[in-house]
């Protein structure tokens, strides 16, 4: 049975120690840059920055630290490059993982939103005695130096995982966004950092199915609009105008080539030369049944007259003036395109026309160029 057993460890041994990671001495700036372009309705999964196990310092000389290594932000209320503890915690691995509040900002808008960064620690031995592969299977939190005794030795090395998850993602909307991680390595609880890790993230992230045509006077209903035609007694004309709050949102983050707007009079009876009619509520189809109306939009300060079933093109919609709503059906609130729509009634004379009620029908389509920004 001795023999037998010796045999054993001759069998085990090389393969434990075959594993154990390799000599890393930590020092100097790691930079990542990562540059994504996805649709929120395909998320890619996490993005990982530094897979797990990544050795950040291992040596088979245990009193070099390296088993105590672990990462600080440098500020643990600033999100801007980070935010998690500033120095070593000492907490054991029963706490787990760390979360790093990282602040990403849309570049065209300006709009801020924190994403939690996962970061969780991991302590390597070089006495194959402990584990088989050298690895602890316990996480440790980034910030902390603590790590387990093993036998009779202290650990000899660490290694590391850091993503973005899927989920914090998904808190983006439509947009480029940018953001920059900075994490300081340091091998003793009071010691300067010996190394540092940069993460430049770089993402444009559409969402195609969201392209809107929003009314902020009439959010979950089609606007019912009252076009304020009023009776001119000394002139015995009528005539009126009225505005209608309009936004456009792309789905691109307000940063498409240009919007492809189009009105269409969807009337049962043909408008007049104007393009758009109102029509007596009582039927007819002649002159003095009708109303007719133009309609304008408002783009960036610039008049826009729009025919009927003819679509018009805004460009410049990079550089126009933006607006913050809440979309019908969103849980995020979005930049739009505030696109203000007039219509009106030319005056005519009274007598031409039909005492009574006139009606309607007009649709707005929009239009995204297919390519992303």
């Amino acid at each position: 049975m001795r023999w037998c057993w010796m045999w054993v460890l001759m069998v085990l041994m090389p393969s434990a120690w075959a594993q154990r990671p390799p000599e890393t001495v930590p020092g100097g700036v790691s930079r990542q840059s990562h540059v994504l372009s996805f649709d929120r309705s395909s998320l890619p999964g996490d993005i990982e920055l530094l897979p797990r196990k990544t050795v950040l310092g291992y040596s088979a000389d245990v009193s070099r630290g390296f088993g105590r290594i672990h990462l600080t932000c440098r500020s643990n209320a600033n999100s801007a490059n980070g935010a998690c503890p500033q120095e070593d915690t000492g907490l054991p691995p029963a706490v787990g993982s760390t979360q790093i509040a990282l602040r990403f900002i849309e570049t065209r808008s300006g709009l801020q939103t924190d994403l939690l960064v996962r970061g969780a620690l991991q302590r390597a031995y070089g006495d194959g005695r402990c584990y088989r592969d050298s690895w602890d299977p316990n996480d440790y939190p980034i910030s902390s130096s603590s790590s387990s005794e093993c036998i009779d030795a202290g650990a000899s090395g660490s290694g590391v995982l850091l993503s973005v998850p899927e989920e914090e993602l998904g808190k983006l909307v439509a947009g480029r966004w940018a953001a920059e991680l900075i994490l300081d390595l340091r091998t003793a609880s009071l010691g300067p950092a010996v190394a540092s890790y940069e993460f430049v993230f770089d993402l444009t992230i559409t969402d195609h199915n969201a392209v809107s045509i929003y009314f902020p006077a009439f959010p979950n209903v089609s606007p019912l609009v009252a076009l304020n035609a009023g009776y001119d007694p000394i002139n015995r004309t009528i005539g009126g105008r009225t505005g209608l709050d309009m936004c456009l949102y792309d789905g691109l983050g307000s940063q498409a080539q240009y919007l492809g707007v189009t009105v269409r009079d969807t009337g049962t009876r043909p408008p007049g030369p104007s393009g758009f009619a109102l029509w007596h509520e009582a039927g007819g189809a002649d002159d003095s049944q009708r109303l007719d109306y133009t309609v304008t939009l408002d783009h960036n300060g610039t008049t826009v007259p729009l025919a009927n079933g003819v679509e018009e093109q805004l460009h410049g919609i990079d550089a126009a003036q933006l607006r913050m709503v809440m979309l019908p059906g969103m849980s995020q609130p979005v930049f739009c395109v505030p696109t203000p729509m007039t219509l009106e009634i030319p005056r005519v004379p009274v007598s031409t026309k039909r005492s009574g009620i006139y009606w309607g029908d007009l649709k707005v389509e929009l239009r995204v160029p297919t390519t992303t920004p």
